[in-house]
């Protein structure tokens, strides 16, 4: 089964669960529930280590999906929608506490065999990441390490598509200036 077949069957299963929790079925929202929590938290993490701010988040986020399930209009996949609808509360929630820093990528999203070459090169590009706006480097992970095109990144961050294309353009544009100087700055 190639990607787009797997992503398609997962949209399917979710389009189903999501409609079993329109007529309040509680095992349906159970198991959408248990489907979307790490990945929430996995997602969350990106943007913050508050722990309490992640799960009231995720409980805001799935509450949501509980009670507006018949809102969910199938313009998107599932998981879409819901990612923005986390994304959404958790700026909201990091506003609403006063702290709108968030957290520099951990190394946990680049992974590769070679640990020690790959180590340090992991290491040099979340460097570069870190320098960017938040703003783009969400558009980078949700595009390159979560895989959803620029519609679905739009719909996420509730911004138009010109945006998030534009958001790319300047986020590779930076890393492409900033990881020299990085690289350079490391062998010193």
């Amino acid at each position: 089964m190639d990607d787009r077949t797997a992503t398609a069957s997962k949209n399917e299963n979710d389009q189903a669960l999501l409609a079993r929790v329109i007529l309040h079925d509680r095992d349906a929202f159970r198991e959408l529930y248990i489907a979307y929590h790490r990945r929430l938290s996995r997602f969350l993490m990106r943007l913050t280590r508050q722990h309490e701010v992640i799960e009231e988040v995720i409980n805001d986020t799935l509450w949501i999906v509980w009670k507006q399930a018949a809102t969910f209009r199938n313009e998107s996949q599932v998981s879409t929608w819901i990612m923005g609808i986390a994304y959404r509360r958790t700026l909201k929630a990091l506003r609403q506490s006063g702290n709108r820093q968030v957290v520099d990528i951990d190394d946990t999203i680049l992974v590769a065999p070679d640990h020690y070459a790959a180590d340090e090169r992991n290491e040099w590009i979340l460097r570069g990441l870190n320098q960017l706006p938040l703003e783009q480097r969400l558009v980078l992970e949700f595009a390159y390490d979560m895989g959803h095109s620029c519609e679905e990144i739009a719909a996420i961050m509730d911004c138009p598509v010109n945006t998030v294309k534009t958001r790319l353009f300047h986020a590779r544009r930076k890393l492409r200036d900033i990881l020299p100087e990085l690289a350079g700055s490391s062998s010193n």
